[in-house]
């Protein structure tokens, strides 16, 4: 086992030695009373002993121990490789806009979609961008937290400031509540995109920082099935599941249509046509 190697595994180890009492996110900063009430997560004066939420730089951040979980993780619509995506990304021939129906050239269908298991919003900002309307649900505390701050940075943008109007977001846990949180905000999808975590069991799950901070956040989305159910029930035109390429389906109906790329796939479960939207 190389140093890198046997370091992360003693961070890990680290992990599962820690008090099961120490909450996993705080909030750090007098500016951020309002959010950690809101959310109800702990106010500290200092950095808490695992995920602090803080300000740095004029955004929102999360951040702990770089040896662990990288640089401070924030969520970012303006600059970065959202506008790398924006730009030059590919417009709607990129996969996932097949997947989710936007249809080629101006007159192309821009449905109405909703993006359960949002993360940081790369997918549902690129959705947006491309004209579709896009409700982002996020359940984790922390995560919904960066992606209202981008939202309300992204708004004092020039260029990003129309594209954010199409987008919602919601916090709610998708695989419980994921028709009230829809009713909440008056839309009626068209498309469910679902992303859920995809287990792994092996110590490959150490290597990718930003994903070990959701593991932890989130944990493995083992209740993926429930959610493609309350999915499949809600959306009146079709479910989009991302999956890495060589990964099984989500357990449950079988995906009508595949699309595959180099590393990852979309399950494609369709009740309808969108070609008429």
């Amino acid at each position: 086992m190389s140093d890198a190697q046997e370091t992360e595994v003693a961070l890990a180890g680290q992990e599962r030695r820690s008090g099961d009492d120490e909450p996993p996110v705080v909030v750090c900063g007098e500016g951020l009373v309002d959010l950690a009430t809101r959310l109800g997560l702990p106010l500290l004066d200092v950095p808490g002993p695992r995920l602090t939420l803080m300000e740095a730089e004029g955004r929102l951040v999360l951040g702990g121990d770089e040896r662990r979980y990288g640089k401070p993780l924030a969520a970012d619509f303006v600059a970065g490789k959202a506008a790398h995506r924006r730009r030059f990304g590919g417009g709607r021939g990129q996969l996932i806009a097949k997947a989710c129906g936007l249809g080629a050239g101006k007159g192309g269908a821009s449905p109405r979609i909703v993006d359960a298991t949002a993360g940081l919003g790369r997918d549902a900002f690129v959705l947006a961008s491309l004209g579709a309307e896009v409700l982002m649900i996020e359940r984790v505390p922390a995560i919904y937290a960066l992606l209202e701050d981008a939202l309300a940075r992204a708004q004092r943008d020039a260029e990003t400031a129309p594209i954010v109007k199409r987008l919602m977001l919601a916090h709610a846990d998708a695989s419980q509540g994921l028709a009230k949180a829809i009713a909440d905000t008056g839309l009626s999808p068209q498309v469910i995109h679902l992303d859920p975590m995809f287990p792994h069991r092996d110590k490959s799950a150490l290597v990718k920082k930003e994903m070990r901070l959701f593991r932890e956040l989130a944990g493995d989305d083992e209740d993926a099935p429930r959610l493609l159910e309350a999915a499949l029930d809600i959306a009146s035109h079709r479910v989009v599941v991302k999956r890495p390429r060589r990964a099984p389906p989500i357990e449950g109906p079988a995906p009508h249509h595949v699309i595959e790329g180099k590393t990852s796939r979309y399950d494609l479960y369709v009740h309808r046509s969108l070609r008429d939207l």
